[in-house]
């Protein structure tokens, strides 16, 4: 398959993010419905969170476990686990700190007061799964490289309706309140682009440092980003935010067992 042709098909795959967003635009939501949104996109990004940390931990044991055999280089694994470090850093402590300066706040008691705007939760949202995307976006360029095209082609569909669903986490703690096509656009691009930027990339070369970097910082934006949204439960009733991370999760893992039945 030519390379457009591929490059072509990882955009549709990260675009789909795009068929979940207009769930923002719904007007008059209830109390109830907009407390069950936000535990569902809590339930989405729990499952993210452990898929990413599985994923970004596979290469780094790896490098690990060659240490100990004939020729084995020690700088390879070491390497693996600054970045990620350092893409946990600047994914959780980062955001915070951008959070705290986009929300102007200065004093700590303000700090506590306040609770983050839908806006900005929606954005973080975006850019913590347009990093786990960018490896998603590797993970299809890799495949084509390698001319395993029906691996690709599997890699484009799976992720495709995973970033369906994906589209529906960030748009979740916007529903019910007025939001604009054009931020909408933006979120779709920050959190879809990635796809399209990593299967470039993943075509042209190899790196497992920026695998590794990108996923650690995608695990990093989504633990601030759910801790937030969990934060916000305490206002709404247990049994309600607890089927609202259940029917999150189960989606999110729906749609990534469809990869493992395919044999990815």
């Amino acid at each position: 398959m030519p390379v457009p042709a591929i490059v072509l098909l990882g955009a549709i795959a990260g675009f789909t993010i795009f068929l979940g967003l207009p769930l923002a635009r719904m007007r008059s939501l209830d109390r109830e419905v907009k407390a069950f949104l936000s535990m569902f996109a809590a339930g989405v990004l729990l499952f993210l969170l452990a898929d990413v940390t599985s994923k970004m931990l596979e290469p780094i044991q790896n490098e690990l476990a060659a240490i100990g055999k004939p020729g084995g280089n020690i700088v390879p694994g070491m390497a693996s686990l600054v970045a990620l470090v350092l893409g946990l850093f600047v994914g959780l402590v980062g955001i915070a700190l951008l959070s705290g300066r986009l929300q102007g706040k200065s004093e700590p008691h303000e700090a506590q007061a306040r609770e983050i705007r839908p806006e900005t939760l929606s954005l973080f949202i975006a850019i913590g799964i347009g990093a786990h995307n960018l490896s998603e976006g590797l993970a299809i360029g890799q495949a084509a490289a390698a001319g395993s095209l029906s691996l690709a082609w599997v890699l484009i569909v799976g992720f495709g309706l995973h970033n369906m669903t994906e589209g529906f986490g960030i748009a979740a703690p916007l529903g019910g309140n007025p939001v604009s096509w054009r931020f909408l656009v933006l979120l779709g691009l920050i959190g879809g682009g990635p796809t399209f930027l990593g299967t470039i990339m993943g075509i042209s070369f190899r790196s497992t440092l920026l695998f590794v970097f990108s996923l650690a910082f995608a695990a990093g934006a989504i633990i601030y980003v759910t801790l937030e949204l969990l934060g916000s439960a305490r206002k709404f009733k247990k049994p309600l935010c607890a089927w609202g991370l259940l029917v999150g999760f189960l989606l999110g893992l729906g749609t990534d067992l469809i990869l493992t039945i395919a044999g990815t």
